[in-house]
């Protein structure tokens, strides 16, 4: 069972670095949450081989953060050691005191993508964006394994999670709940989108693969600047859904020739080299998705939580969102009415 007690995780962590790493001394630093609960420490280090490394420590989950019936996330081991051994750029593993909750990592340093290109020159953002690209095709060519990912997928049911998210809080952000017939719009379109997402190839996806999670190495070379991190969520998805993570993502609003650069680039990459129409179609439907439910945690993380970081991230988000909807109506009329429900959410959410 997993300790909350402050003083025993630092006497883990502490025990770790000495046991693992030689270090002779050692001071703990607590970083900033994230939306998530899980926390990290940097753990500042004396003799031994290394100056730096991170401690990962679990928290006691959140049930209402997944549907009914789906299990937990499961541990980062082992699907960090399989994106290792695939030559994945991923961050060592130094050891774990499970009993804590408590896992030893190699420090990628505070310099996530988002931050590194906020305000960058534009060859400079592209070729980063690149470097991120390339990636997607490296995951979904690793082999199916004995790991969980394999046997987790982006199915019905988180769909409808999502759909119950958006309809709950993005809507209000209108400043009134929804009515019984949106939230019927929205239900029914996600449901076709986990049809199409049903029906299309299965690889692996990071599934969370926004410039958050890409942490940006400097020092090295070009195509070796970047390490993923928060690994633990991987499953079987579409081929599109971590290019959607990445080039629709909420903290870096990328030009809209940009992500088609991308996405023209990358596309044939991939191991289904997916049809270009069928493609675009496929990406547009799985925005939808993926932004309503980044546009509904940012609002309930300000209401429920009175955490404001993330609203500065709702104007961008949305535009994404509108923009998904309105391509998705004009290929399937059928999409029209989710489309209109999302242009009347304001940029500027209402208080409520």
């Amino acid at each position: 069972m997993m300790t909350s007690e402050p003083d025993a995780i630092e006497a883990s962590i502490a025990h770790m670095a000495a046991r693992s790493l030689g270090a002779t001394g050692v001071r703990i630093e607590w970083l900033p949450g994230e939306l998530g609960l899980r926390r990290f420490a940097r753990v500042r280090l004396e003799g031994g081989t290394h100056r730096s490394a991170v401690a990962r420590v679990e928290a006691p989950e959140d049930p209402a953060g997944r549907p009914d019936g789906v299990p937990p996330e499961p541990p980062l081991e082992p699907i960090r050691a399989l994106y290792e051994a695939a030559g994945l750029p991923v961050p060592a593993r130094f050891g774990a005191d499970p009993a804590a909750g408590v896992e030893l990592l190699e420090d990628v340093g505070d310099a996530a993508l988002r931050d590194v290109v906020a305000g960058a020159p534009e060859p400079e953002r592209r070729a980063f964006y690149e470097e991120a690209c390339d990636l997607v095709p490296r995951i979904q060519a690793i082999a199916p394994a004995d790991v969980e990912a394999f046997r987790r997928r982006l199915d019905a049911p988180l769909f409808a999670y999502k759909a119950e998210l958006f309809a709950e809080h993005a809507l209000a952000a209108r400043g009134r709940p929804a009515a019984p017939a949106e939230r019927e719009t929205v239900r029914a379109a996600f449901a076709a989108v986990a049809a199409e997402a049903a029906a299309a190839p299965a690889r692996l996806a990071h599934r969370d693969l926004q410039s958050a999670n890409l942490h940006v190495l400097f020092g090295r070379a070009p195509g070796e600047r970047l390490a993923m991190i928060d690994l633990q969520g991987a499953l079987l998805a579409p081929p599109e859904y971590d290019l959607v993570c990445l080039l629709r993502d909420s903290y870096v609003e990328l030009p809209e020739s940009e992500v088609a650069d991308q996405l023209a680039r990358i596309r044939p990459q991939l191991p289904d080299a997916p049809d270009p129409e069928v493609f675009a179609r496929r990406f547009d439907l799985l925005t939808l998705t993926r932004k309503g439910k980044d546009l509904a945690r940012f609002l309930y993380a300000t209401r429920a939580r009175g955490d404001q970081r993330y609203l500065r991230y709702v104007p961008g988000t949305l535009r994404v969102l509108r923009a998904a909807a309105e391509r998705s109506a004009e290929r399937e009329p059928a999409f029209a009415p989710l489309a209109e429900l999302i242009a009347g959410i304001p940029e500027t959410p209402c208080a409520g």
